[in-house]
């Protein structure tokens, strides 16, 4: 009789941590924004930037959540340093006027219980657009160092540049840039 009630309290608890909202902390050092650039139509160039802070919020009883994400321009990084002075000056990315992008996802999709997608707006350069990451892999696990819950993945995604302003010669690279985005957060 005492284990039953142990089994239905902790049921209940574990059901009941289950349906409310759940912070998780972004982890700087596992997340990353990757921009994808054809380069004439031969090779694609990928750009690097640290996603610096944020949270995510996730309810999967209501299959909800929010994410918000600062992702910090001046780490942007390329193949070769005399690009990336291209990439940061004032014809692309302009990191001396936008210095930092945001993400802002308000709209979770599920698949059953696992997450499938994240949309919400975009802000690059004071211009904001709708974009929608899907999720290419997505899990939780508990954290053995932390002693606490992980959540992360890899989303894809794709944006126009010419939305934001970004210009630079659509005969270099056509308006089509792509979205890697590879994000983890730890449970608060």
């Amino acid at each position: 009789m005492r284990k039953t009630f142990i089994a239905a309290a902790l049921a209940a608890t574990v059901l009941g941590a289950a349906a409310e909202p759940v912070t998780f902390a972004l982890d700087p050092g596992h997340s990353v924004v990757t921009f994808e650039l054809l380069h004439f139509n031969t090779s694609t160039h990928r750009i690097r930037v640290q996603a610096k802070e944020g949270s995510v919020v996730m309810d999967r009883a209501t299959k909800s959540g929010k994410a918000d994400i600062t992702i910090d321009l001046t780490t942007l990084s390329a193949a070769s340093s005399s690009f990336e002075g291209t990439l940061k000056g004032d014809r692309l990315f302009n990191v001396a006027q936008g210095p930092t992008a945001s993400f802002v996802g308000d709209t979770f999709t599920f698949d059953g219980d696992k997450l499938a997608s994240v949309a919400g707006m975009l802000t690059l350069l004071g211009k904001s657009q709708p974009v929608t990451l899907k999720a290419t892999r997505f899990n939780c696990y508990e954290n053995a160092q932390l002693k606490r819950e992980v959540c992360g993945g890899d989303f894809t995604g794709s944006v126009k540049r010419s939305a934001f302003g970004l210009g630079f010669g659509p005969t270099i690279a056509p308006d089509d840039v792509g979205l890697l985005v590879q994000v983890e957060a730890i449970r608060e």
